[in-house]
């Protein structure tokens, strides 16, 4: 513990070596996105493509058992809910967050997550066979639950483990790979592949084995550094998994900021839910992560996907090859996110989030006018298209990526988990609301309904702009003394 009393350089943010990307440290990335946040894209839209072929399985699995057909009410109940358990699973993931992460580890949460994945892939893979469409229902709530916890540990792992210069571009990963889990299904999903009445098993089934993998490669790599030294006091195998992330021998100022962290904290000890929400030190940080987590997904990017179908339809699109713009969707978001992991280091997090935003409010207010008139000047229907696709070029630069990073980033490592149990909570209960209300929204307001989005992006755009800090390439002490300044709060430091 050499180190815990001397002051050395480069603890203060702009100095000290900037840590490059070896090849540990991509491996980590990789493994832990695709093996996590890939499965929670792929069942995002897994059932979209085959659903027809499922409600025809629901229905004739029903005639069989009691020889009557199912009654339609009954057959769009049984599809609601097998759509909207995924992020209720969510939710509970999202809930299990802080007690995992502190006794299990960032890594270990990981490991026993995969679990959930294959037993559900399991029981839906094989649901055709045993005849049940209530294991279908059961594994889209122990998906959601895998989603729940993967969206909210791997960008926690990945921001405790990336040197401060690389944080941004290592944290937007985890949505890259949601982004090409979505095309990925959207692929396998379409018609001529798996999107048929003998694939549909198969393309549900498929999602154990980015999970097989990870359980198989993870155990090979460092757990997060931060989490040995700071919560298990074991400074030795903090020091040697940051050497190899790190690829050099010197990682002494690294250990020096952890130390300054864990200094600063001990007054306040570990963080539960509720003494987060009661202390006042963290009180701007947690409004914040609120707002942009409720904003990222009220701003209406599920209802976007959802009308994107009818608008290339209206636009004179053939109804046999809508599924194939579909894909290309799904691909202009896979590039955009991909240029967000290369930008967000140069431009930093304010920028992105700014701009996405204000390209999604304004994708939304010209949508509104697109719609109510595209039965009356006949290019309407193209413009909208192209709102549409400007709004998902929006919401993959900047709100879809950068608000988990964020988490991690504004959090200091006793109060990240119960940060990111709030922020995933608030992020699947805004998607499970979006998810129920929208159709109803549709129905009433009609293409009116973008106007809300549109009112909440600019809100939250507002927000961000008054409030959130830019955090790039500062250290989370310097993040942390630039938001007690916003609070009012003295922060503990270590007498030098």
């Amino acid at each position: 513990m050499k180190l815990k009393g001397e002051k050395q350089e480069g603890s203060e943010g702009s100095e000290g070596p900037k840590g490059k990307m070896t090849l540990p440290l991509a491996l980590v990335a990789l493994i832990s996105a695709f093996g996590s946040s890939f499965q929670y894209g792929y069942n995002v839209s897994v059932i979209n493509s085959p659903a027809p072929y499922m409600q025809d399985f629901y229905n004739r699995t029903y005639l069989d058992r009691t020889g009557v057909p199912m009654d339609g009410g009954f057959q769009t109940l049984l599809w609601s809910l097998t759509v909207s358990m995924f992020p209720l699973g969510g939710l509970f993931g999202s809930l299990m967050v802080w007690p995992m992460v502190n006794n299990c580890g960032r890594k270990g949460t990981l490991l026993i997550n995969n679990l959930f994945s294959i037993a559900a892939a399991i029981l839906m893979g094989t649901s055709e066979l045993a005849k049940t469409f209530e294991v279908i229902i059961l594994s889209r709530v122990v998906m959601g639950i895998f989603a729940g916890l993967a969206s909210n540990v791997v960008p926690m792992f990945l921001g405790e483990m990336s040197p401060k210069n690389l944080r941004g571009a290592i944290g937007v990963v985890p949505q890259l790979f949601i982004t090409i889990g979505i095309l990925a299904a959207q692929i396998l999903g379409l018609n001529s592949i798996l999107g048929n009445a003998e694939g549909w098993p198969v393309l549900l089934g498929l999602t154990g084995i980015p999970s097989l993998i990870q359980l198989l490669t993870l155990p090979f790599f460092p757990e997060s550094p931060r989490y040995l030294l700071i919560q298990k006091g074991n400074e030795e195998q903090a020091r040697r998994a940051l050497q190899r992330l790190r690829g050099r021998e010197d990682v002494d100022d690294e250990i020096q900021e952890m130390y300054q962290e864990d200094q600063s904290e001990k007054e306040e000890g570990q963080f539960s839910v509720l003494s987060l929400f009661t202390f006042r030190g963290l009180r701007w940080q947690l409004i914040s992560i609120i707002v942009m987590m409720a904003g990222q997904q009220l701003s209406g990017v599920n209802g976007v996907f959802y009308y994107a179908d009818r608008i290339f339809e209206s636009a004179g699109v053939a109804s046999s090859s809508i599924q194939y713009v579909t894909v290309s969707i799904g691909a202009i978001n896979v590039v955009m996110t991909l240029l967000a992991v290369f930008i967000v280091e140069s431009l930093g997090r304010r920028i992105l989030l700014l701009a996405g935003f204000l390209l999604c409010s304004v994708s939304c207010a010209i949508l509104t006018v697109a719609l109510n008139l595209q039965t009356t000047v006949s290019w309407m229907s193209y413009l909208s298209i192209v709102c549409v696709i400007a709004y998902i070029i929006g919401h993959a630069i900047g709100p879809s990526p950068i608000p988990a990073v964020m988490i991690t980033e504004m959090f200091l490592q006793s109060s990240r988990p119960a940060a990111f149990m709030v922020g995933g909570s608030v992020h699947w209960l805004s998607n499970f609301t979006v998810g129920l209300v929208f159709l109803y929204m549709e129905a009433g307001l009609g293409p009116y309904s973008f106007l809300i989005f549109c009112a909440i992006c600019v809100a939250t755009m507002l927000y961000i702009f008054f409030v959130v800090p830019e955090t790039k390439n500062k250290t989370f002490m310097e993040i942390n003394r630039i938001m007690a300044k916003r609070n009012k709060v003295e922060i503990q430091e270590s007498k030098e």
